[in-house]
């Protein structure tokens, strides 16, 4: 039939149907994969979120053991004292807390709107020629190892903080009771101030990044609705695009505070990692969980110093739970109040 066909085409119409079909068979269809595999794939899913859970469950419970002779000894006294002397045995963990506290806020309060101002220009303002190398300018700043920052910070950073913001902060506010408490104490550059300064210029990528992309999803219809009404660059983002990306924006933030709550080399080299509290000034030198971790557990014995170390440990991995936490409780707020009127 097919010498048939390929001498006379017109032929082709005078083939019966049934013929013409079985001359060009359907392509073959891909076996499907049967309920075995489907539940090989769900346990395989299970396996892997429940040997997460157990990570974070044995982490939890190997440093609570680590850390019991000084929870024994100490109990929640430990959070409230300020003395660390190894010599004699005497700790107490608000110097740190309030150090790993302390610089993470002044990180957020610098950073969060310096990356949203970046998200913005990059989403909204900036022109199609500086949009990419700008954004992978921002993106190279994450990839700089922190010792880096560290070493900047400390060598280059600190003498022009002492010069050009420390010292001109206390003749200005010299005598104001309260602005003057914390622009005390000798202007060297090191201390709380220049540790939240570097964890901000760190963090910024993190958060301007995620902040960027969330910008991006919010559909290209409401933006342009909102502007044909007349809206606006800052009434568009304000009440279209933030609506639309609440939960990315604040994961970004939270990114990039556990971030900041966890980073250690940078904060040990501008910190000062002085172990007392004698005023809130912001110029003073102090002590964060993550460098008195990184400067003494090498040298701590086992013992009394070494389960405090741990303790302090145990005490971060809390802040960070309860930072989660508090975030989520913030989202749940956040889509309880979606429709209401202010």
């Amino acid at each position: 039939m097919s010498t048939t066909l390929l001498a006379n085409p017109s032929s082709f119409n005078q083939v019966p149907s049934s013929e013409r079909v079985m001359s060009n068979p359907p392509p073959a269809k891909k076996a499907r994969s049967g309920p075995m595999a489907d539940r090989i794939f769900g346990w395989l899913a299970k396996a892997a979120a429940l040997f997460t859970l157990g990570m974070l469950l044995a982490i939890l419970i190997s440093l609570t053991i680590s850390a019991w002779p000084a929870i024994d000894k100490y109990g929640l006294g430990f959070l409230a004292s300020t003395t660390w002397d190894p010599v004699k045995e005497e700790f107490g963990g608000l110097v740190m807390i309030y150090g790993t506290l302390m610089t993470s806020l002044i990180a957020l309060l610098i950073a969060v709107p310096v990356s949203f101002g970046i998200a913005v220009f990059l989403t909204e303002l900036s022109p199609a020629w500086l949009k990419r190398p700008l954004g992978t300018a921002i993106e190279l700043l994450a990839a700089i190892p922190s010792i880096v920052y560290g070493m900047w910070g400390l060598l280059v950073f600190s003498p022009l903080l002492s010069t050009y913001v420390q010292q001109p902060l206390q003749a200005m506010f010299s005598g104001v009771p309260v602005l003057g408490a914390f622009v005390s104490g000798p202007p060297v550059g090191i201390g709380i101030l220049s540790a939240g300064i570097i964890l901000a210029i760190m963090i910024i990528p993190f958060i301007a990044a995620v902040m960027r992309d969330v910008f991006e999803v919010t559909p290209t219809l409401l933006k342009e609705s909102a502007y044909g009404l007349g809206a606006t660059t800052w009434e568009v983002v304000s009440t279209v695009v933030l609506p639309y990306t609440k939960a990315g924006v604040i994961g970004g933030i939270m990114l990039g505070l556990g971030r900041a709550i966890g980073e250690t080399m940078a904060v040990t080299f501008v910190i000062g990692n002085f172990n007392q509290l004698d005023s809130l000034s912001l110029f003073q030198a102090a002590n964060s969980i993550t460098s008195a971790l990184a400067n003494e557990f090498a040298e701590a014995g086992a013992g009394l110093h070494q389960a405090a170390l741990m303790y302090l440990g145990l005490v971060l991995f809390f802040i960070t739970f309860v930072v989660l936490s508090l975030s989520k409780v913030l989202l749940s707020q956040l889509k309880k109040n979606e429709g209401t009127k202010t």
